[in-house]
This record gives C-alpha cells, structure tokens and sequence, in this order.
C-alpha cells in the first residue's frame, strides 16, 4: 500500500455534497492524506473558468473539507494550491470527480471536471480527472460507483509506487462504464473521441409570456476519426472498459501547420 505521507486534493464539478465525491473520498483514504475543496453548487460543464468579477469564500464543512462559495473547479484548485499550500508543501497528486456522467471526445473542453485537472497540471501537479458513464436507468437513479472507486484506487497506487506517467501539462481522463455497458474491469489507453453534437435547446414561456430555453442533454454519440491507430474513449466504454486518455493542453494542430504557411504565402 502506498505511504500515508502522500498527499491528494480532491475536487469535483457536482458541488461538495455529490455521491460521486464521497465515493472518492472512500475510495483514495486508505493511500493518503486528502485535503477536500469542492463547489457550494453544481458547476457542470462550466469549462475551464476561473471568477474574476467577484469574490470567493472558503466554508470549511469537516476536517480538510471545504467548500468554495459559488466557485468554479478550477476556483477550486486554483486557489487551494495557493492559499493551503505552498511551493515546500504542495499535494503529491489532483483528482477531480467522479463526476456524474461521461467527460468523452470535445466534451472535456466543456468539463468542469477535467478543467480542474487542467488546472492542476498548469500548476504543476500531475492530476487525474475521474468520470462515470451514465446509461439509461442510471441517470434518474442511484449510481454503482463500486468499479470507478476500484479504478481510481488501482491507479492512485500506481500513480505513487511507479510515478506519474505523463508529461508536465499533461493529464489522465478516465471513464467508466455504465453498469449497462457490461463493465468487466480492464483497462484500454484510448484517444479521446469524434464526438457529434446537435441542438438540445428547449423554448418555453414563463408565466408572464417571456421566453426562455434550457438547455438539454445530448446522446452519447460518437464517429470513428480517420486514420485512429488505437481505440476511442466512446468505443472502450461501450466494449465495457475503463478508458485512459492522456491530454495535453497545448492545442496546436502542428499537422495544418504547412497548410497554413501555404495558405498565407
């Protein structure tokens, strides 16, 4: 078992009091010691944002447990690593989830989950983003999070005994499976993908006749990326693994780098 002198911050995009983070808290107290900062209020899909326009509050609700007032994940990260920590005492390792539902293809570049993870690597602290894959029962009812709390287990351990795997600037978006996907456990390194999207937004009227729309939610829909020499995140989950993705954060499309030195001549 890895050394208790480790050290985890643990944040998440569903608000402090989501099943999903008190699984992870389960799952990660055995290796080491955790320091918990986590949104007051869901903050799902609000991407890699930071509140500049206002101010934020620490609330502490337990024992290295606090919530940050209206913040965002990255808040959340951002300010933890400089205000509980600093550049002698920094946590070993982030891991941001498990969130409620999938963070697969371009999805993570709405993902408040995986933008905490993003932020932890800008900071310097190899950081793991933690995700369940919802199937159909599963979103209106209680979710398994049994084989994701093995998972991140198996590979926070690996994280301390072998090191971090990756690249600075780099991290680890992982997936599980629905329990419908028939789950069996294994691990697939994946590439994150081709993800099709469409319009979920729903017009309505208030009592008074104004407008508004809400925003829905968009199957799970996905096509294979041309010339792909491994598996995508999509195709993993459904053949029942746990899906491994490296990200890095420099976006730069290097291979449409000559095309646009021709374009621009």
């Amino acid at each position: 078992m890895a050394s208790m002198k480790k050290h985890i911050l643990i944040t998440n995009d569903d608000s402090y009091e989501s099943a999903g983070i008190k699984a992870l808290i389960e799952a990660l107290r055995p290796l080491a010691k955790l320091t918990i900062v986590a949104p007051s209020s869901e903050k799902s899909a609000c991407g890699h944002s930071l509140t500049l326009t206002r101010p934020l509050r620490f609330v502490q609700v337990d024992d290295d447990f606090y919530k940050l007032d209206d913040g965002t994940p990255s808040d959340c990260i951002y300010l933890a690593l400089n205000s509980m920590f600093d550049e002698t005492n920094r946590p070993d390792l982030i891991v941001s989830g498990i969130n409620h539902g999938a963070n697969m293809g371009e999805d993570i570049t709405y993902s408040g989950t995986a933008s905490a993870a993003m932020e932890g690597v800008l900071q310097g602290v190899p950081s793991i983003s933690i995700s369940q894959v919802l199937g159909g029962a599963e979103h209106s009812g209680e979710l398994d999070f049994e084989p994701a709390k093995r998972a991140i287990n198996h590979l926070v351990q690996k994280v301390f005994n072998g090191g971090f795997p990756l690249m600075e600037r780099n991290f680890l978006n992982i997936n599980i499976p629905s329990t419908s996907m028939s789950p069996n456990g294994e691990f697939k390194i994946t590439h994150a993908g081709y993800r099709l999207y469409g319009n979920d937004a729903h017009l309505h009227r208030n009592p008074r006749g104004e407008e508004y729309y809400w925003l829905g939610l968009h199957p799970l829909q996905f096509k294979k990326r041309e010339g792909a020499k491994s598996m995508s995140d999509y195709e993993a989950v459904l053949a029942g693994f746990v899906s491994i993705t490296p990200i890095m954060l420099d976006m730069t499309a290097y291979q449409q780098m000559d095309r646009l030195h021709t374009w621009m001549s």
